[in-house]
C-alpha cells in the first residue's frame, strides 16, 4: 500500500481508468444489486461459492473476469455490503483497462469479502482531502452509529464528481445527503454528526498499466478470510497476520 498522491507517470491511463471506475459505480447503481450484511449476502452460484462468513469465493474453472462482469449483468442475484462493492467496482474498471485476458492471468483465486483484494490491485492512500479526485474511494464515518446496526458505522463511496458520490445501499447522493442518511442511523438523541473523512484511496494506476505488457505470471496475493483478521479504520480494513 502506498501513501499520498504524486503526479501520474501515465496521465492518460489514469484519467481513463478514473472514468472507468466512475462508470462501474454508475453501472452498479443501476444494476439491481442489493445491500446486505455478510450474514444475508447472496451471489450467483454459477460463478461464486458463498462462504460461511458471507464472502464470495471464485468457483474452480470459472474465468475471474466473467465472474466480476456477472455482478454487473445479473445484479438481482447479488447482495453484499459496501466495502465489497468498492472492490468489485475497482475490479470491473481494471478489466476495462487491461482486458479480460490480462485480468484472468493476474487476478486468479478471487475472494470477495470486506476489503479483501488481490495484491495486484495495489492501492494508494491519501490523507489530504484537497488531493481527492473523482474515481477515488472515500469514507463517510458515522461515529455515533446505533451499536445494534454496525453496518451503519460508515459508508464507503466512489467519488463521482466534486459533490456526487455512489455508496452501495445509499445510491448516488451529495455529501450532505450521505451524511443525512447516516445520521438517521445514530444512537437516539445523538448530536454527533456523520462526516466525510479526510482519507481516500485509489489504485496504483502506474502499476496496473504494466499488467498488459508483463510476461511473467505473478503469485496470487489474495488472502483468505480464514487466515487473516480484518479491522476497519476509515476506508480500509487492515490485515493482522
Amino acid at each position: 500500500m502506498g501513501y499520498g498522491y504524486t503526479a501520474p507517470a501515465n496521465p492518460a491511463f489514469e484519467i481513463k481508468m478514473r472514468g472507468e471506475i466512475i462508470a462501474a459505480a454508475r453501472s452498479m447503481n443501476a444494476g439491481g444489486t442489493d445491500f446486505s450484511t455478510f450474514k444475508n449476502s447472496r451471489c450467483n452460484p454459477r460463478y461464486w461459492n458463498r462462504t460461511a462468513g458471507g464472502g464470495f469465493e471464485l468457483k474452480a474453472g470459472v474465468s475471474p473476469s466473467a465472474a466480476i462482469n456477472d455482478i454487473f449483468v445479473n445484479g438481482q442475484l447479488y447482495a453484499f455490503e459496501c466495502a465489497m462493492a468498492m472492490v468489485m467496482i475497482l475490479y470491473r474498471a481494471t478489466i476495462s483497462m487491461i482486458g479480460e485476458n490480462a485480468f484472468d492471468r493476474y487476478f486468479t483465486d478471487l475472494y470477495l469479502w470486506d476489503w479483501n483484494y488481490d495484491s495486484n490491485l495495489k492501492m494508494i492512500t491519501t490523507f489530504n482531502p484537497s488531493e481527492l479526485q473523482p474515481g477515488d474511494v472515500v469514507y463517510f464515518k458515522n461515529p455515533d452509529h446505533d451499536p445494534d446496526k454496525p453496518e451503519w458505522q460508515g459508508e464507503n463511496a466512489i467519488m463521482l464528481s466534486n459533490d456526487r458520490f455512489y455508496g452501495h445501499g445509499l445510491g448516488i447522493k451529495s455529501a450532505s445527503e450521505m451524511i443525512t442518511s447516516l445520521n438517521k442511523e445514530r444512537v437516539p438523541g445523538s448530536r454527533t454528526s456523520a462526516y466525510l473523512a479526510d482519507e481516500g484511496l485509489h489504485p496504483d494506476f502506474a502499476y496496473i498499466a504494466t499488467l498488459t505488457t508483463r510476461s511473467n505470471l505473478p503469485v496470487s496475493g489474495n488472502r483468505r478470510a480464514s487466515t487473516a483478521i480484518y479491522s476497519r479504520i476509515g476506508v480500509r480494513s487492515y490485515i493482522i497476520r
